[in-house]
């Protein structure tokens, strides 16, 4: 369980309300709660709408709440910083940089010297395994290979915090499977904290410490549940199919 009074990223009454075009109030999320520890993996599950995309936005710094407060390590977030990085569902890459340097381009605009920042970028495209590629182009590569350059890329600017919005989303079954398993190895090398918005309540499950289930629209935090089994875990041990059915049962 997250203790509160070390929380990494705290979380108090975070409601978003948005104004339609016909000028009717929309709630997007109402009222959550979270803390997340050092070194935490936290899994946020729920239905399409209820909200969970934008509340990571919002913990990222980049939208406004209309109602409540974020902190990291007690300060209040306002606006994007450097100790929290954000890896979206969209691969973002710069199409007309090679994958060195769009690795390095936060570290670029951080002010970092060209070969400081080009041995950064390339200890981190070894730690995503594509030591390789470093002088291939985004249209050359893979989903799943783009998605590592974004991970790394993210990881290269050493965020304390990674957040993580449906990273694995609009891959194939067997990737994102391939992918879940680096991802746990990156975090077990990097030790970063994580917290990761996904649909699947399989991904959750295989990834998490903990896994935050939301409510449909309006989001709002139904329950918080710890996971409960060792690392590497097997989609063919009873448990995992055990939590499995019975989140997928309280998101119905």
């Amino acid at each position: 369980m997250c203790d509160t009074a070390n929380s990494v990223i705290h979380v108090a009454g975070l409601t978003k309300a948005f104004t339609t075009e016909r000028g009717e109030q929309l709630t997007a999320v109402d009222g959550i709660d979270l803390d997340v520890s050092a070194n935490e993996f936290v899994c946020i599950v729920g239905p399409s709408g209820c909200g969970k995309s934008t509340a990571l936005r919002i913990i990222a710094g980049l939208e406004k709440a209309t109602s409540g407060t974020v902190q990291y390590r007690g300060d209040p977030v306002t606006k994007p910083g450097k100790e929290v990085g954000m890896v979206f569902q969209e691969y973002s890459l710069f199409p007309w940089l090679s994958v060195l340097d769009n690795i390095a381009a936060g570290l670029e605009f951080a002010g970092i010297s060209k070969a400081e920042r080009r041995e950064k970028a390339k200890e981190y495209l070894d730690i995503v395994g594509m030591p390789d590629f470093a002088d291939a182009y985004p249209h050359e590569l893979s989903g799943g290979m783009r998605q590592r350059v974004a991970i790394a890329r993210a990881l290269a600017n050493d965020p304390d915090v990674l957040l993580m919005d449906e990273p694995f989303g609009a891959l194939d079954a067997h990737t994102r499977i391939l992918l879940q398993r680096e991802l746990l190895r990156i975090w077990e090398v990097t030790q970063k904290t994580i917290l990761f918005v996904t649909h699947s309540v399989d991904e959750a499950v295989y990834l998490a410490d903990r896994i935050v289930i939301m409510s449909h629209h309006p989001g709002t935090i139904r329950d918080v549940l710890t996971v409960d089994m060792p690392r590497p875990r097997s989609r063919a041990m009873p448990e995992f199919g055990k939590l499995t059915d019975s989140i997928l049962s309280a998101l119905e």
